[in-house]
């Protein structure tokens, strides 16, 4: 038995009845709502939603921002005066290299970024909020595709979430820390940073993260395949290749032990990764090929540590990353 580098056949990210879409849409929704600023705040007053301050009316105000509680309390017109709404950005950097074509179990890597990609999209392009595309690992720069709202803002993220992945393994295969830097470019405000990768390779991408992040908020979305957790037992030696950087390597699955250092190898990897993570300040979902990716990702997404208005994360020290 061999597994090659060569991406397994696209199976989309799973089977929707057309009756449960809709359905779908608000369940995952409702989910996020706490998360996602359906009404952005920025640091001017204006016509918005949440109030700012009460003050004495002046000729010119509006007479609909009176308030009768506040003027009958001071014996004289006050009028409510709101904080202005503005539309976030959020960029959604999707990894194109080899090995997200790899997959054992339900699907490959590259159709449950297609689905990430699907439900990102359709809450990030509401009321006015736009969404821009970064892919990488492609074997040449990353690309920036910029940012659109509504139905050309989610056709152009699937678009690129459908694509094939790339053909061949390239020597920049997994260049995150090109298209970090290319967001940084293109991101003039405060943006929300999602991330789609397996996180596979190398690169010291941590370090652009970090600082992007005292701007920003970052979400990584880390998809995984059960047989990079572990190596099955199917009595014969088995040749595998690592799509990132081409290495050719031959097991044993007869032994055990050999099976118990690859699982101990790999999980120390990804646990490596939590950590480096963690160390950003970057939010972190972790799915799998295998079964549902839309319940841990909403999930990921309830359980995020900073929800009003999408502010900036503060970078973890070292000594606050959980055992």
């Amino acid at each position: 038995m061999k597994l090659t580098s060569v991406p397994n056949p696209r199976l989309g990210p799973g089977p929707i009845p057309a009756s449960a879409v809709r359905q779908l849409e608000l369940a995952a929704s409702r989910r996020v709502r706490d998360l996602w600023p359906g009404d952005r705040t920025s640091a001017q007053v204006g016509s918005g939603t949440e109030l700012a301050r009460i003050r004495p009316y002046q000729p010119g105000d509006d007479v609909r921002h009176l308030d009768a509680a506040a003027s009958a309390r001071t014996g004289e017109p006050q009028v409510r005066v709101h904080v202005a709404e503005r539309s976030l950005t959020t960029w959604l950097l999707l990894d194109r290299s080899t090995s997200m074509g790899f997959g054992t179990a339900d699907r490959v890597k590259a159709d449950v970024a297609e689905g990430v990609t699907g439900v990102m999209a359709t809450l990030a392009t509401r009321r006015g909020n736009q969404l821009g595309v970064i892919t990488f690992g492609e074997g040449g720069p990353a690309r920036v595709h910029r940012p659109h709202s509504g139905r050309r803002g989610t056709l152009q993220a699937l678009t690129e979430a459908r694509a094939d992945v790339a053909p061949e393994r390239t020597a920049d295969a997994s260049n995150l820390a090109d298209a970090l830097d290319r967001a940084d470019k293109a991101t003039r405000g405060a943006a929300l940073l999602i991330i789609v990768s397996d996180f596979r390779g190398e690169g010291d991408w941590t370090p652009r993260l970090r600082r992007l992040l005292h701007r920003h908020t970052g979400l990584a979305v880390e998809i995984r395949d059960p047989r990079e957790m572990e190596l099955p037992d199917v009595g014969a030696d088995l040749a595998l290749v690592d799509p990132e950087t081409g290495r050719h390597v031959r097991v044993d699955t007869n032994s055990k032990r050999l099976r118990r250092r690859f699982a101990e190898a790999s999980a120390a990897e990804r646990e490596q990764l939590r950590v480096a993570l963690a160390g950003t300040g970057c939010e972190h979902a972790v799915l799998t090929t295998e079964g549902d990716w839309l319940g841990p990702l909403a999930a990921a997404l309830r359980g995020a540590r900073h929800r009003a208005g999408w502010r900036p994360a503060r970078p973890v020290r070292p000594e606050e990353v959980p055992a």
